[in-house]
């Protein structure tokens, strides 16, 4: 990897800590040993590949609703982190309330584990959101986002959508998800994550029929719009992923420095609130 001097924000990492949470009963999945990630081992990671930050995200892996790990690694973190919280969809005003003082900015809607019915009556929790000015943090795949667009366009809530997209790499710039992710970029309200490029290409690192999206994302959102994630600890992931060659492959995508420097710093200091530390 090329050594950059700037500074960086991940806009995705999970922190699973069994010893001290234990994972629900019912959890969908629950990580493998070599998948946790304590808080801890998040800052040495961070440490060591120079990133001041993280947007640390909820995971229905292991935890599902359960947000102490969550909250408390945020508080442990003194700043250094934000939150994305999941949370149940009739969640109340002052649920949320209490989550965004505990430095959670949004809430995680991850349509592509649970499906659009999940998610169909999202329309009251969606304007709670707006009206604290938290995020919507939606993960679909393929076409979902071509059903969910109308709803969550017209909720007013700010958007930002995990992992490309999760397009469909083989069916082209303009399926439908993607042309409706495309479309959002105009509401001025939404931003995208270049992250999770093995979720959306069939090919191994560094996952060259990615490029075109990641490519027509640059061109729709601008890096005013986007920030960079790593997904660590990587759960179910196909192959193996380092964090190292993520970061470089990064700058490959974005050549461009300065639009490097706002898409890993500036975007995500100003959508999340995060401060110098």
């Amino acid at each position: 990897m090329t050594a950059t001097p700037e500074p960086r924000i991940d806009c995705h990492v999970h922190v699973l800590d069994p010893a001290r949470f234990p994972y629900t009963p019912d959890a969908w999945y629950k990580p493998l040993p070599m998948e946790t990630g304590t808080p801890a081992q998040l800052g040495r990671v961070l440490d060591a590949h120079g990133v001041s930050h993280a947007l640390i995200v909820g995971p229905n892996s292991g935890y599902g609703l359960d947000n102490r790990c969550l909250l408390d690694t945020v508080a442990q973190g003194k700043g250094r982190y934000k939150g994305i919280a999941v949370v149940r969809n009739d969640a109340s005003r002052a649920e949320l309330q209490d989550l965004k003082a505990a430095g959670i900015v949004g809430v995680a809607f991850n349509v592509a584990l649970l499906g659009l019915a999940y998610y169909r009556d999202i329309g009251p929790l969606l304007e709670r959101l707006r009206e604290l000015g938290m995020w919507a943090q939606v993960q679909v795949e393929k076409d979902q986002l071509a059903d969910m667009a109308p709803m969550l366009q017209g909720s007013g809530a700010n958007l930002v959508f995990d992992h490309c997209g999760r397009l469909d790499p083989q069916a082209g710039v303009g399926q439908a998800g993607f042309a409706a992710l495309l479309g959002l970029a105009g509401t001025g309200r939404a931003c995208v994550k270049i992250s999770g490029l093995t979720k959306c290409s069939n090919l191994p690192y560094p996952y060259p029929d990615a490029l075109p999206y990641v490519q027509a994302l640059l061109a729709a959102y601008t890096p005013q719009s986007l920030v960079w994630a790593s997904d660590w600890p990587f759960l179910r992931a196909p192959d193996r992923i380092d964090y190292g060659p993520l970061q470089g492959l990064f700058e490959q995508l974005v050549p461009d420095a300065t639009a490097r420097r706002t898409i890993l710093w500036d975007t995500p200091k100003r959508l999340f609130g995060f401060e110098e530390r």
